[in-house]
């Protein structure tokens, strides 16, 4: 018996990897015989850069960068050496668990470390880049970023424009002399699974500014220098467009991405299928397993354990799920390819007791252990 293990992390427990583990564990138990592999799996958010990275045989790279606050932070980030790709977080130099107090304001927070982070992966000779944009601190428009890249965002007197919103704002006018020339040979896929233009009622401003700090004067104000902004990058690029849907994702650095760089947003998930080359392996499996934290009806929306049971399908494998529980309408999963699923609590324990890591690895492989044993 040949299984394929795909599961996303337990967050707060088990990383993507060290479920794969456990599950491999239990099915040992059962079946001394099986032929297991574990692929690494992520959505493009937390856990992608060690997901990809270790599962594809890359290695981590530490590099200090500015953080959101504008202080130094220790930022991680993937490179896979067989093809040059760099694996990145926004949120490792941007994310909004980086700030707190009153470091929490979208007025002054600034992605200019996720511009150095690319700096430097292009530096150690990397040119195709997964970048996953969720989780920001931001709603500058990028414009951190394009600034670390060589991007010259002027103001009146012919400066560089400050940090933040409220250097969107000071905006009059963009120079690209100087962009760093190794950029027009980098391609970027970017993580991106909101649909957000990047202003008016559903733009970056007024659906994500209030968690990032901003007030609705804030709001109000943000989303008038990004609109402004906007139209100053369409008089120097005519085809930059600020309502192509997730222009808006992560405080707008999905404009500064769509418009200035070589780059196509896509779904999360589909780019890590696509980039650990997921389908190859399950071809000749007889078992698929996935599973995430919490199975629900988002989960059929188009989350990790749907794309794994979606490849599994094509080639009529049988799809098993586990997670760390369940809701009442996780039954739509039986409708999009996973054939059954399986929490792996055990007993009545604090919520706490559950997310421990160890007791979360022994009750998944004690779990699976159970079920390999009716295959």
């Amino acid at each position: 018996m040949k299984v394929v293990i795909a599961i996303d992390s337990f967050k707060g427990s088990m990383s993507s990897l060290e479920a794969g583990e456990a599950i491999l564990q239990g099915i040992k138990k059962a079946k001394k015989d099986s032929v297991v592999e574990i692929r690494p799996l992520a959505d493009g958010g937390e856990g992608t850069v060690e997901a990809l990275s270790i599962g594809m045989g890359g290695k981590l790279v530490y590099v200090d960068v500015t953080g959101p606050a504008g202080r130094n932070v220790n930022a991680v980030y993937g490179i896979v050496e067989s093809t040059k790709t760099a694996i990145i977080e926004m949120s490792q130099a941007a994310g909004i668990t980086l700030v707190s107090g009153d470091e929490k304001n979208p007025l002054h927070t600034t992605t200019f470390g996720v511009g150095e982070i690319i700096k430097d992966a292009i530096k150690n000779g990397c040119r195709h880049f997964v970048v996953g944009i969720g989780g920001s601190a931001t709603n500058d428009c990028g414009i951190g970023m394009l600034q670390a890249l060589g991007y010259e965002l002027l103001d009146k007197d012919g400066k560089q424009v400050g940090f933040g919103a409220t250097g969107v704002r000071d905006v009059v006018s963009i120079r690209d002399e100087n962009v760093i020339k190794e950029l027009s040979e980098c391609y970027f896929r970017v993580a991106c699974d909101v649909n957000n233009p990047l202003c008016g009622e559903l733009g970056c401003s007024a659906i994500y500014g209030p968690q990032k700090g901003a007030t609705k004067e804030m709001v109000a104000d943000m989303d008038s220098w990004l609109l402004r902004f906007s139209r100053i990058a369409k008089g120097k690029y005519p085809n930059a467009d600020g309502e192509y849907p997730g222009t808006g994702a992560a405080g707008g650095l999905g404009y500064a991405f769509h418009n200035f760089t070589n780059s196509k947003m896509e779904s999360g998930i589909q780019i890590v299928l696509d980039e650990t080359k997921l389908e190859e392996h399950i071809k000749d499996a007889d078992i698929v397993v996935t599973g995430e934290g919490r199975l629900d009806k988002q989960t059929a929306m188009g989350k990790a354990p749907i794309g794994v049971a979606n490849i599994a399908k094509k080639y009529n494998k049988k799809v098993i799920a586990f997670s760390g529980s369940v809701t009442v309408d996780a039954g739509i999963c039986n409708e999009h390819g996973i054939d059954a699923f399986f929490p792996i609590l055990r007993r009545i324990v604090t919520l706490e007791e559950a997310m421990q890591s160890d007791n979360a690895k022994q009750n998944l492989t004690d779990t699976t252990e159970q079920v390999f044993r009716l295959l």
